[in-house]
């Protein structure tokens, strides 16, 4: 049941506005700990955490979400995308207050893990329910703002830190930043009644009525208006000749067939992979104890330098929006990993150099490292494995890209304490390797979706091998017309689409 009248652009924002805010908690999760674990009053309460235990207790909130993403694929299926958010941030509040209240390292340990499992749970259902509720031709933006919005949730958690350190030697100083996150998931959970489920999903529920009523109410338009039934028939089609081979089994996930299964797989769980092993979070994580252990800044100093990095985060992963969809993820992504080595290879060079401007010089790369990387690989990871799985695998294959996500986060954050320490500038180096192995991946294996439907990719994958892809360029899906259909060019490689809705070959 949905409550109020949103219809149009308010509907599709509404959506938008919640998946937003579910992507500015998970930045602000993410970065929050970093916030606080250097504090005198957090060091206190847990008896001076050695860095192992540090490692522990941030990296265990990944092996939360790693689990929660698994658990997504059959909250999905059942309770829908929209009702999978609504537990998942349930369960978010369940760890954040056992996370408030923590008086031991164990509780802290256990709480992040509770807190993981819901967040896991909504990285994997945000992600579908917003792709499959909007059209091909602005979907990447929208999910450009929810990137931009993981980013704004850095420097906010580390302002609340810097904030709440006036509070000490009070242990209100690290538990109120905590606790503050609790304010975003009362948002999604105010705003969750007003907004429609996945037309698709209620399609693939054989309940087409209300996916006509959703089509209806995201496009702005009535019920029997030609656009509204073409998107729903094409949709029912799509879903029918799924079903026709009965529902999807992990065998069949990890099966190649006709639908090229487990190539889908494989490629979605690249990007969500590339993410991590760009050392983003080798640095996000710790990135006030980074700048204090390795160039001996204050603590205060340290945060305010994290808090002008992240801010500057934030307004450059805009830009994205403006040309992802004419560009494409294929070239944002290799520029943004060969610019991100770059970055790495000059950050580790200061590092080796260590003297007073070679510091600075290393902050100035850190902050032109996290730039560019807002530019490429952190969109396009979050979007490209929802984007190419077919409905049938959806659910599985996007969970388990996000849990290989969730379980690379948990491996770099649990070993950057010590690496910092033991490893010194060939921490860099490593990354800098990494992030130049992207490149020549993504060029040889990575089909482009930009102006591609859900159903337009499984086309591109029925008729391509596994191995080189030939689908180098964004598609032609065009914004609709003024009669609201939607179009292609003529000379498109399916269909186009005339005003009385008729396919032409």
């Amino acid at each position: 049941m949905v409550r109020g009248n949103l219809t149009g652009g308010k509907a599709r924002g509404g959506i938008a506005a919640i998946c937003g805010v579910a992507f500015l908690l998970f930045g602000y999760d993410q970065g929050v700990l970093g916030a606080v674990i250097g504090l005198d009053s957090f060091r206190r309460e847990f008896n001076d955490p050695n860095p192992t235990l540090e490692g522990i207790i941030a990296a265990i909130y990944d092996i939360g979400c790693f689990l929660g993403a698994l658990l997504a694929f059959v909250t999905a299926d059942y309770f829908g995308r929209k009702g999978s958010v609504m537990w998942g941030t349930w369960i978010m509040v369940v760890g954040t207050i056992l996370q408030t209240s923590s008086t031991e390292s164990v509780q802290m340990i256990l709480s992040r893990v509770v807190t993981g499992i819901g967040n896991g749970m909504n990285t994997v259902n945000v992600p579908i329910w917003q792709s499959e509720s909007f059209k091909s031709h602005n979907r990447g933006a929208m999910l450009i703002i929810q990137s931009a919005l993981i980013a704004l949730g850095h420097p906010l958690s580390t302002f609340m830190g810097l904030a709440s350190r006036q509070a000490e030697p009070s242990s209100f100083g690290w538990r109120w930043p905590i606790a503050f996150q609790g304010v975003f998931m009362l948002l999604i959970l105010l705003g969750l009644p007003f907004l429609p489920e996945s037309p698709r999903w209620l399609v693939h529920k054989g309940r087409v009525e209300e996916a006509t009523e959703v089509f209806a109410r995201l496009g702005g338009r009535d019920v029997n208006d030609p656009a509204t039934i073409l998107e729903r028939d094409e949709i029912v089609q799509s879903v029918e000749e799924e079903k026709k081979l009965g529902e999807a089994t992990w065998g069949e996930v990890f099966t190649e067939g006709p639908n090229r299964n487990i190539s889908r797989v494989l490629l979605g769980a690249g990007p969500y992979m590339m993410n991590q092993w760009s050392g983003i979070n080798s640095l996000a994580y710790f990135l006030p104890i980074t700048f204090e252990r390795n160039l001996g800044m204050t603590t205060e100093l340290s945060l305010i330098l994290a808090g002008v990095l992240g801010i500057q985060y934030f307004f450059i992963s805009w830009l994205p929006y403006f040309f992802i969809e004419k560009v494409g993820r294929r070239k944002m992504l290799m520029g943004s990993a060969a610019a991100c080595s770059f970055c790495m290879v000059m950050i580790a060079i200061m590092r080796k150099v260590d003297t007073v401007p070679a510091r600075w010089v290393f902050v100035a790369f850190t902050f032109v490292f996290f730039d560019v990387f807002s530019l490429g690989i952190l969109p396009v990871s979050w979007m490209y494995a929802s984007e190419i799985m077919p409905l049938r695998t959806r659910n599985k294959g996007v969970a388990l890209g996000v849990g290989s996500h969730w379980l690379s986060n948990f491996v770099v954050v649990f070993v950057t304490p010590d690496a910092i320490a033991d490893l010194e500038h060939w921490l860099y180096v490593i990354w800098a390797v990494l992030n130049a192995s992207f490149v020549p991946i993504t060029w040889l294996w990575y089909p482009e979706t930009a102006r591609r439907s859900l159903e337009d990719m499984d086309e591109v994958f029925r008729n391509e091998r596994f191995g080189l892809t030939k689908t180098r360029s964004p598609g032609t899906r065009t914004k609709e017309g003024g009669d609201g259909i939607i179009r292609r060019d003529p000379e498109a490689d399916l269909y186009q689409v005339d005003t009385k809705g008729s396919p032409h070959s």
